[in-house]
């Protein structure tokens, strides 16, 4: 059964689905579609294209589905989509894609957004992704399953954050931080691998210990350049779905750099 607030303000264009809860001066107008499930606790303002799936809660004063900060928007038609069963925190404000980005930013299932979350145009956020207080993306940034930002991070357009890895508080990453990474700082650094989510997730210690090994050989080592470390990498562990997953990413083309260790021979 459907809970509507009668202060609440739902436009003829919005449709709901089953057993949803909608507070007290919750405002939803444009083409919003509203999955089975969903509660809207109070003074929550979704607009726009904007689909939000099952199961998904979002808490006092956020602002899903307005047009994005960047100022080349040109009202072109473009929509935010938002996975199933999302934690979307106090404060926290979502924005559209713009032309530029594919028209659409993308947000998966089972995240937790706490108070004061951005997430800019254009953005990908995959599955089980953390982040914590007033952490920032800007647009075109992609973060994979299951990464964590500490509060206060701030990550620059166009960066990656890759699968498992860890961002400490404070944080500002320019660069991309590569799978199964931990990188903290202002630049962040790479500090090492993010062997506690690692064991908490249930990796076996075989893959563990591959990842480690092939991280030091890559990160650690001024033998020859890092492209060479790299490929050598690949052929070494080549049996190991971890450093796969992870000399994958680094060796997509693209302009901007990564994450380092302070420490990281010179080639790198």
């Amino acid at each position: 059964m459907k809970i509507i607030h009668s202060t609440a303000v739902i436009a003829d264009t919005v449709e709901l689905g089953r057993d949803v809860c909608i507070g007290p001066y919750c405002c939803l107008d444009g083409n919003v579609v509203l999955g089975d499930n969903c509660q809207l606790d109070t003074h929550v303002v979704v607009t726009g294209n904007t689909t939000i799936g099952a199961g998904t809660r979002i808490f006092p004063f956020a602002s899903i589905g307005h047009i994005s900060q960047d100022l080349k928007y040109d009202g072109e038609v473009v929509s935010l989509e938002i996975g199933a069963r999302n934690t979307i925190r106090e404060h926290v404000t979502m924005n559209p894609g713009t032309s530029q980005g594919g028209g659409v930013t993308r947000v998966g299932d089972n995240n937790l957004f706490m108070v004061g979350v951005h997430v800019a145009h254009d953005c990908i956020v995959g599955n089980n992704v953390i982040m914590a207080n007033n952490a920032t993306l800007g647009g075109h940034v992609t973060v994979a399953d299951h990464a964590i930002l500490g509060g206060l991070v701030g990550v620059h357009q166009f960066a990656r954050i890759g699968a498992h890895s860890f961002v400490g508080a404070g944080s500002l990453v320019t660069e991309d931080v590569i799978p199964f990474g931990m990188v903290s700082g202002n630049r962040a650094v790479l500090g090492g691998l993010n062997l506690v989510g690692l064991k908490r997730r249930d990796f076996e210690r075989d893959e563990i210990n591959a990842l480690r090994a092939a991280f030091k050989d890559i990160f650690m080592t001024q033998d020859t350049t890092f492209q060479t470390r790299v490929l050598r990498a690949r052929e070494t562990y080549a049996e190991s779905d971890l450093v796969n997953q992870m000399i994958d990413f680094i060796l997509v083309e693209k302009s901007r750099g990564y994450c380092l260790p302070s420490t990281s021979p010179s080639g790198a």
